[in-house]
């Protein structure tokens, strides 16, 4: 008999010993994809946080969007073209010549400049946010297309009759958002901001009154070429 070949048994032994270990093999395999489906399912829909991904992940957070609290715009609101909004700009700190420098910026943009003071003469003792944004409600559209400029500023709706906007610059503004960054579609309706009052439900402040001229600040009446309104 030939050495080369096993016996029966031996044969039958070996044969059982190699699929056992393809069955282990098998499973082996099957379990890990489907523990990785599960894990992939879970990450998906938000079960499981895996933190060396979360800041690959995540998204910066959106600059332009109102504060809570604030009037939510009317149903269907549409952005203004920036040359058809009027925007009276405050100081509401006590940096000499902020008025200006943000009348610049937003006439730079487009924004006609209307009327530029100190917000003390208004009444404000103080204001911590980026800006207060005051309008009536003639102007919600035209308020939520300069709030877009500011990040996470406070809306306040007042019994004005025009579509004048008022923006009183406060202690945490810096400069306004990218030009880049301000997301706004003419034929797109603003979004509600989280946390915003429906407008029928918001009573009006009365309109502060008009203030005396910024400490500081070039009145732009004085020098036509420095006056937005003189352009064009």
């Amino acid at each position: 008999m030939s050495t080369d070949r096993l016996p029966d048994p031996a044969r039958q032994r070996r044969r059982r010993h190699v699929r056992e270990r393809q069955a282990v093999i098998f499973g082996v395999m099957l379990g890990a994809m489907a523990v990785s489906a599960f894990g992939a399912a879970a990450v998906y829909t938000g079960n499981l946080s895996l933190p060396f991904l979360s800041h690959a992940i995540s998204s910066p957070a959106p600059t332009g969007l109102a504060a809570a609290n604030s009037p939510c715009p009317p149903e269907g609101a549409l952005p203004v073209p920036y040359a058809e909004v009027t925007v009276n700009v405050f100081n509401g700190t006590n940096r000499p010549g902020l008025a200006g420098e943000t009348s610049t910026s937003l006439s730079g943009r487009g924004f006609v400049i209307g009327v530029q003071g100190n917000a003390s003469d208004r009444g404000y003792t103080g204001n911590d946010s980026t800006a207060v944004i005051e309008f009536g409600s003639q102007g919600a559209a035209q308020a939520y297309t300069v709030a877009a400029q500011f990040d996470s500023p406070r809306l306040v709706l007042d019994d004005r009759q025009d579509a004048s906007v008022d923006v009183v610059v406060g202690t945490a503004y810096n400069a306004l958002v990218a030009a880049g960054d301000v997301v706004l579609t003419a034929a797109q309706p603003f979004a509600n901001p989280e946390g915003c009052i429906p407008m029928d439900q918001v009573k009006p402040v009365a309109q502060p009154v008009a203030p005396a001229p910024e400490e500081g600040a070039d009145d732009p009446a004085a020098d036509p070429a420095q006056d937005p309104a003189a352009e064009g």
